[in-house]
């Protein structure tokens, strides 16, 4: 069926509400873009103190007191934090992370566990032959981040205290130049030799070395537990970045795919309604000249 110029004024009057519904959507994840940047900023000079701080404790203790690396059975656990979305119009971005995931996780021995962070993730990856742990929910804001913090790091205690060696790695998108994001992980633990020679190797940033005074184990594992929570914080923070920069790039896929409609369907409109005026110029004219005998 044809369509009349009152079906296309309200189709075109349905693409109008949407193409407001897409702008108010762009602004927020605009918006929502800004203020996780800016805290994964805010985090780059304390993650640097934390990672100086543990450099003096290493450094002070010998032999140091961060657990060293042990051998672990093919068959021992895996633990894996993913970031991923609780809502959609996000383009792949949980369809990548799950890809990613699985291919990474592949190449490791053990039995892997999976904690999801996000409804979306969760969907995607109970579709793999990974196993699923609890899932938590992804925070709607900065100060919601904290909570979800603590929530892992209760549960990477309780997995630490079945399998005290047994790695803990973190999934998440982060925000990279030249491209929207990518995914990338960490390794959290086991704090192994690797990590303390990593860890040692950092170059001080003064002449003035530093002394760790009184307690020094207790005070490394303040660092450690600083160092976990930054690290998990800052995953949180990028991977909510990426997803509004995600859905951004989606609604401005979206805003061009309406303004491009906007325009056919006016046009029809345009054409049709100038079409039916040109129709009753046409009877009128015929009407007159049948009147007139001419």
């Amino acid at each position: 069926m044809s369509d009349t110029t009152a079906s296309l004024g309200r189709k075109i009057g349905t693409a109008g509400d949407l193409q407001s519904v897409v702008r108010t959507m762009k602004a927020v994840a605009a918006s929502s873009i800004g203020q996780y940047e800016r805290a994964v900023h805010a985090l780059d000079d304390y993650y640097r103190t934390v990672q100086l701080g543990l450099v003096a404790c290493l450094r002070e203790m010998n032999p140091p007191a961060a657990p060293a690396q042990t051998k672990r059975s093919p068959t021992g656990a895996i633990a894996a934090v993913v970031f991923g979305s609780d809502q959609g119009l996000v383009g792949q971005f949980n369809d990548l992370m799950a890809d990613f995931v699985v291919k990474t996780l592949a190449e490791l021995p053990g039995q892997k566990t999976v904690w999801p962070v996000g409804e979306r993730i969760r969907a995607r990856l109970g579709e793999t032959e990974l196993v699923l742990g609890d899932g938590f929910v992804l925070p709607g804001s900065i100060g919601a981040i904290t909570p979800l913090v603590g929530q892992i790091l209760i549960e990477v205690e309780a997995l630490r205290e079945k399998e005290a060696n047994a790695p803990v790695y973190v999934f998440y998108n982060s925000p990279h130049a030249g491209e929207i994001y990518t995914p990338t992980f960490q390794r959290l633990l086991p704090l192994d030799a690797v990590w303390q020679r990593e860890s040692t190797a950092m170059a001080w940033p003064t002449k003035n070395l530093p002394e760790v005074m009184n307690a020094g184990e207790a005070t490394l594992l303040a660092f450690v537990r600083e160092y976990l929570f930054v690290s998990l914080f800052r995953a949180c923070a990028e991977s909510l970045a990426s997803e509004n920069a995600s859905r951004l790039a989606a609604m401005q896929r979206a805003e061009k795919n309406i303004e491009e409609l906007l325009e056919d369907l006016n046009r029809s409109f345009h054409r049709l309604r100038q079409s039916g005026i040109d129709e009753e110029l046409f009877d009128v004219i015929s009407g007159f000249e049948a009147l007139t005998g001419g």
